[in-house]
């Protein structure tokens, strides 16, 4: 089986569906990849022949979040309502089949909340992991501030989210937001590894496990993306959020104002 979704490939192979985001160098997220994700899972929930995903990306990052530079450049008129790239993301922690993710460099932002949509995350020394949202003056989104304290704990996760710090590939593994750490050349041997693992395994068994283990997280999920969303709206109309986005783009301390 072979597919594509937008700029994501799907290859399936010995119960192993390999999904590739094609964004490179830096595979910046929007709606429509996000979608096109989610699409691509469904369509492997529905697929009896595969028992594991193995999601990477294409180029130096794995995914560094959402191009703000971009955006302020050529603004889009912003959701009011509800953010529909949050309706994706609670599609894809809704998924059935057990995802290991490859990250071979930052996993930034949005990016982050990519990233742990995963049960595993295999990565490599140049991997940087960072919920930089502070540094651009807005609250963290794509549910981090549910999914993140779940898997490293509430005072790490604080740390990483109110300082904006970037985290390497050894200390997400010593923090347990990496599960294996390998070598960049044999980053994706030891993912899909590890994927094979999970997919010689009875595949209702290793489903049903799943389940249980991330029971409710999808509405978590939906819950917390609900509360980020009114922060993230009312923020981005600040002085302090455009400060920051030119500030990040010229790789400079932001000049806040609070206001």
């Amino acid at each position: 089986m072979k597919d594509r979704y937008g700029d994501v490939s799907l290859d399936l192979k010995h119960h192993i569906a390999s999904a590739e985001i094609h964004r490179p160098p830096h595979n910046y997220f929007d709606y429509a990849l996000i979608r096109d994700i989610a699409d691509a899972f469904d369509a492997l929930d529905a697929e009896p022949e595969c028992r594991a995903i193995l999601l990477m990306a294409e180029g130096k990052s794995f995914c560094a979040g959402a191009n703000f530079p971009a955006r302020a450049t050529n603004p889009e008129p912003a959701p009011t309502t509800h953010n529909p790239l949050y309706t994706e993301a609670v599609r894809l922690f809704g998924a059935k089949k057990p995802v290991v993710a490859a990250i071979q460099g930052p996993a930034i932002g949005g990016g982050l909340g990519l990233a742990l949509v995963a049960d595993f995350r295999v990565v490599a020394p140049e991997a940087r992991f960072a919920a930089n949202f502070v540094k651009i003056g807005i609250h963290p989104g794509f549910g981090l501030t549910h999914t993140l304290p779940r898997l490293i704990g509430p005072q790490r996760a604080a740390i990483m989210m109110l300082t904006g710090r970037r985290v390497d590939g050894e200390t997400a593994l010593a923090w347990g937001l990496a599960d294996q750490l390998t070598t960049l050349d044999k980053l994706r041997e030891d993912a899909h590894a590890l994927a094979a693992e999970l997919a010689e395994n009875a595949p209702l068994a290793v489903q049903s496990t799943r389940a249980t283990l991330r029971k409710d997280l999808a509405a978590a999920v939906k819950a917390q993306t609900d509360l980020e969303f009114i922060e993230q709206r009312w923020l981005m109309t600040t002085e302090d959020h455009r400060e920051g986005v030119k500030a990040v783009a010229e790789r400079r301390p932001g000049n806040f104002k609070n206001k």
